[in-house]
């Protein structure tokens, strides 16, 4: 009886200190992943990003008490620094495996400095995974696009300011694909991660499906990466490989994409047609007859110019085959230079769906709604 108790003992202090290991091996994981990204920022010199703890977090949001936006990743809380600037504080709730986005995004930020990219000003890691951003007083670019019919004024952008937009955006990804030492692919652009500052300069946002690549890589592979992006604004090469290569040109797609919106062409073609034919159809049949989509706030030529630039360039941006897109930089020459040089682009193949077909149903594609 004395030795099975014996050996019961023996196994139970076995069990605890496997127990112990693995919790402290855990622990010291997370503890070396902390230290990474502290050495990352020490060996760059991103002296403006600073780490904070939980408790500074919930201090600069007085709690979490003030919500100014929630999503798939979490929630934005409105917060200041001690020395009273304002800032936008991502917290994360869905913090499953091995934090790849959050990192993603912190090291991606870090890497950049640009007018037209969105300022990381710090970030937590203990406890609960934040990030804290310079504070955009305009908020999300969505918020503009989505209330053209909107009697709120406020909320309706005249076509010069969409125009600066659509071109700082343009400039934004013109940066992050060739202008910083490590090239960018953001992978999601869409009106919801694209801020406004007090002057309605845009800023791009949210990096966490971002990608690093070599200055002279522009291919991704899709089985070390996997499918990802936002219905609607994902390029097809993302979800169906016989199309292309996933490269800097599915940024481009999606950037087509928000200039669409921007414009309101997708949501008239949605009210005007009585069936499910393409909204692209649609869009072609009104260019053929002479610019007559009778779109909201056009009041003189000017407006009616840069609308015709924004919609011709976006038809560029969203061609099927990723090799007939322009380049980003071509964009923006695109927008800047003479009407009297766009050429209206073959009608594209591929019409985005407004959700998945049944075919991509058993796909990897990582998507948010």
């Amino acid at each position: 009886m004395v030795s099975m108790f014996g050996l019961l003992g023996v196994i139970l202090t076995s069990v605890l200190t496997i127990c112990f290991l693995k919790r402290r091996s855990f622990w010291r994981r997370g503890d070396e992943k902390l230290e990474n990204i502290e050495a990352f920022i020490r060996a760059n010199e991103f002296h403006a990003t600073k780490l904070y703890t939980y408790s500074d977090i919930k201090k600069m949001t007085n709690s979490f008490n003030d919500k100014i936006g929630e999503g798939g990743f979490g929630s934005v809380y409105r917060g200041k620094l001690p020395d009273g600037c304002p800032v936008a504080v991502k917290l994360l709730t869905n913090t499953k495996g091995n934090g790849e986005d959050f990192i993603n995004e912190v090291a991606s930020i870090c890497r950049t400095s640009h007018m037209n990219i969105v300022t990381l000003v710090g970030f937590s890691y203990q406890r609960k995974r934040a990030l804290i951003y310079e504070f955009m007083p305009n908020g999300s670019l969505d918020k503009y696009i989505d209330n053209k019919e909107s009697p709120d004024k406020s909320c309706q952008l005249e076509w010069k300011t969409l125009y600066q937009i659509a071109i700082g955006i343009a400039r934004g990804l013109e940066y992050l694909h060739g202008g910083c030492n490590t090239r960018i692919m953001h992978f999601d652009i869409k009106p919801n991660n694209i801020l406004l500052d007090t002057d309605f300069t845009p800023k791009i946002s949210d990096f966490g499906l971002a990608k690093l690549c070599k200055k002279k890589e522009s291919v991704v592979s899709l089985s070390v990466y996997g499918a990802r992006g936002t219905v609607g604004y994902i390029a097809p090469e993302v979800f169906c490989r016989s199309i292309g290569s996933v490269s800097h040109k599915s940024d481009v797609y999606s950037y087509g994409m928000t200039v669409i919106d921007m414009v309101g062409v997708r949501e008239k073609a949605d009210t005007d047609q009585t069936s499910d034919s393409c909204f692209l159809d649609w869009i072609y049949e009104h260019l053929e007859q002479g610019f007559d989509f009778s779109l909201q706030g056009i009041t003189n030529e000017e407006d009616k110019e840069m609308a015709m630039k924004m919609i011709l360039v976006s038809l560029w941006c969203i061609q099927t085959n990723p090799a007939d897109r322009p380049s980003i930089r071509r964009v923006v020459e695109m927008l800047e230079g003479s009407i009297t040089s766009l050429k209206t682009p073959p009608k594209p193949v591929f019409c985005p769906p407004t959700e998945f077909p049944q075919l991509f149903s058993t796909s990897s594609v990582t998507t948010e709604i």
